[in-house]
């Protein structure tokens, strides 16, 4: 068994017409049929309407400048896909045919990509590991474990090899809490670099879509699309030095590191450091409160939850919805701690031009039907593991995680969190690809290399 082909490579093979973006549709298809029965990535899997719409790209007159000529993408179960159901990972969510592709749907298919399904998430998006009444999805690397969440259909989809790459999308960390987990690379972008409408109101501006991929590359080009910013898929080494703050303390009190993830970090800024940068040991201006955050959070998924029948909901979700409404009704989601934090980080970042932390605080959790469980076990377990990437979506940052070894004892990926001020996308995946040039990494679990 061998790694699929990048998507790079898949689209360059499309353009001149050395691959058929039908056999290339047709193979993911087919790795699809034979994995997934084990891991529960696929929501939808799209069959004869992807080949179809595969056969059809080599008739179109610009296929030698599609960016993503004929590369399979699968794209997260809640963001419209034309002609499929949108579950948002609920029962109680319509079951009818989408009238139109979301935005950022509609601009990857316009670059030549053919979506071949959409992907399971947590019901409406909550948590971080993906479950539902749909079923459990499981991580390639240890399918006792959680892929993360919520965007953990996408990455147990890539992590496996089933596609090279994957829409995603990140109000708490559902980039790169699966990205991390499943050894891959995510990128956050900050606000209004790509088309959101995640919702009413995209979880009170904390919320972006994003790319899941196996390199820095694929990250870069499918994010270039997505933000219909061809410029950005040009990845470049930053110029030295760069001035690099290291920070292994967890954001929120009583979250601690685990060894190995704290030792990931280390290694990657003596990496950076040997590279020619500058690294000092400084933690960022978290904010002392959390509940501005939080409140957002829980409003958030009220809002998503206006209209549905909420005893279908899960338990810990319908608890957590029935949190925002109270949230809500108090007028507790304001913008002065956002903005009081945005000050201080900008005081942070000016002596600093990326930070750099761990992307999770401790190898992720059980693959379970956590959503069953009590709202305080799950919230527990939840900033327990990942601590680490609420900060920037509340900050509106951008943020990417990168693979960073393997756990000694779980077998689990270890990854690192680069941050960045405003409009920093293109800087962050340019020290990515200086981690991916000096430390590589595993494109897809080892069972599915």
């Amino acid at each position: 068994m061998s790694a699929p082909l990048s998507a790079t490579q898949i689209a360059a093979g499309v353009r001149s017409g050395a691959m058929s973006a039908a056999d290339v549709v047709a193979a993911a298809l087919a790795r699809i049929s034979e994995r997934d029965g084990r891991l529960g990535a696929f929501q939808v899997v799209r069959g004869e309407r992807a080949l179809a719409e595969a056969e059809a790209l080599a008739q179109r007159s610009d296929l030698a400048r599609l960016p993503l000529a004929g590369v399979p993408i699968a794209v997260k179960d809640n963001v419209a896909v034309e002609g499929e159901p949108l579950r948002n990972g609920s029962t109680a969510t319509p079951d009818g045919p989408q009238q139109i592709d979301h935005p950022v749907v509609a601009r990857l298919r316009a670059a030549g990509a053919v979506v071949v399904g959409t992907t399971r998430v947590p019901e409406l998006c909550v948590f971080g590991a993906t479950d539902s009444a749909f079923g459990i999805t499981r991580n390639p690397w240890a399918p006792a474990r959680t892929p993360g969440g919520s965007s953990g259909g996408s990455a147990a989809a890539v992590s496996s090899g089933m596609v090279p790459v994957a829409h995603a999308a990140d109000g708490m960390g559902s980039i790169r809490i699966p990205a991390a987990s499943c050894g891959l690379v995510g990128i956050k972008p900050g606000s209004g670099l790509v088309p959101a409408q995640l919702g009413p109101n995209d979880w009170y501006g904390m919320a972006e879509n994003g790319p899941l991929a196996t390199t820095v590359a694929d990250a870069a080009l499918m994010l270039s699309v997505m933000a219909a910013q061809p410029g950005l898929a040009e990845v470049r080494e930053p110029d030295l030095p760069l001035r690099i703050a290291a920070s292994t303390r967890a954001p929120i009190l009583g979250a601690r590191p685990q060894l190995e993830h704290v030792r990931a970090v280390v290694r990657a800024v003596r990496l950076l450091e040997g590279a020619g940068h500058e690294v000092r040991r400084v933690d960022p201006p978290y904010p002392v409160n959390p509940l501005p955050l939080l409140a957002r959070w829980a409003a958030g998924t009220s809002q998503d939850a206006e209209g549905l029948d909420r005893s279908q909901l899960d338990r810990a979700v319908r608890f957590h919805a029935g949190l925002g409404d109270r949230v809500r009704a108090a007028g507790l989601v304001e913008d002065r701690s956002r903005e009081r934090f945005l000050r201080q980080l900008a005081d942070f970042f000016a002596d600093h031009d990326i930070l750099v932390t761990p992307t999770l605080a401790a190898p992720p959790i059980a693959a379970a039907r956590w959503g069953e469980r009590s709202w305080p076990r799950v919230f527990a377990a939840n900033a327990r593991y990942a601590p680490y990437a609420a900060p920037w979506n509340f900050a509106g940052y951008p943020a990417v995680s990168v693979p960073a070894g393997v756990h000694p004892r779980t077998g689990t990926p270890l990854a690192v969190q680069l941050v960045a001020p405003a409009g920093g996308e293109q800087l962050l995946l340019g020290v990515a690809a200086v981690l991916e040039r000096l430390a590589p990494w595993a494109r897809v679990a080892p069972a599915y290399a």
